[in-house]
């Protein structure tokens, strides 16, 4: 090999090493005016060593969010909407329950708590601008008395988002979240608030 070629080709290493180390992306961001959405998948709860599965549908649009938490076989559960009026559920007898915050009302209908308010945040990678947060070097987000991880696909959409606050543990397996069509001419009321 000829000598002076020798010093350029360990420069480019070197630059190339530089390059690699810097274009690392952080997995956690600040928050950001996300794309309303649909999503599908799977949940699977765990607290004090008992374990349950379910399936969701979880739409946002128009600053409404809902997530229909379903049996296997698909039959309904239990319906969470949030809304700016705030926040109510109807389960599978069709009745509705109104609280005063998330973590109450889906307790209440789900017997755990889902904490609706930063869901699709945490699964968007962003942190909540309303909470302090911390990260961690593994790539998990605390927040909220929450540890949150998730993983993604090639594309950078979401895979799994798993959280836990130390007595349950939630896990959300996507087949798919995929943007949906921004419409003013959408409701901006959780549609259960119709039927009052």
């Amino acid at each position: 090999m000829n000598l002076p070629v020798l010093p350029l080709v360990f420069s480019l290493l070197l630059l190339a090493g530089c390059a690699g180390v810097g274009s690392v992306p952080t997995q956690w961001q600040p928050p950001r005016d996300n794309a309303d959405f649909t999503a599908d998948g799977r949940l699977a709860v765990q607290t004090e060593g008992r374990g349950s599965y379910a399936n969701f549908d979880w739409a946002r649009q128009n600053g409404v969010q809902t997530i229909d938490i379903n049996t296997p076989l698909g039959n309904t559960i239990g319906r969470l909407c949030r809304d700016p009026q705030g926040v109510l559920a109807v389960n599978s007898k069709g009745e509705r329950f109104e609280a005063a915050n998330v973590r109450e009302l889906s307790e209440r209908l789900l017997g755990f708590v889902l904490p609706l308010q930063y869901l699709d945040l945490w699964a968007h990678g962003q942190w909540s601008a309303d909470e302090p947060h911390q990260t961690a070097a593994d790539g998990s987000l605390r927040q909220a008395g929450w540890d949150i991880s998730r993983s993604t696909r090639a594309d950078g959409s979401v895979r799994t988002l798993s959280m836990t606050d130390g007595k349950l543990s939630l896990r959300l397996v996507f087949d798919s979240m995929r943007p949906s069509e921004n419409s003013t001419d959408a409701p901006n009321r959780c549609a259960a608030r119709n039927n009052s």
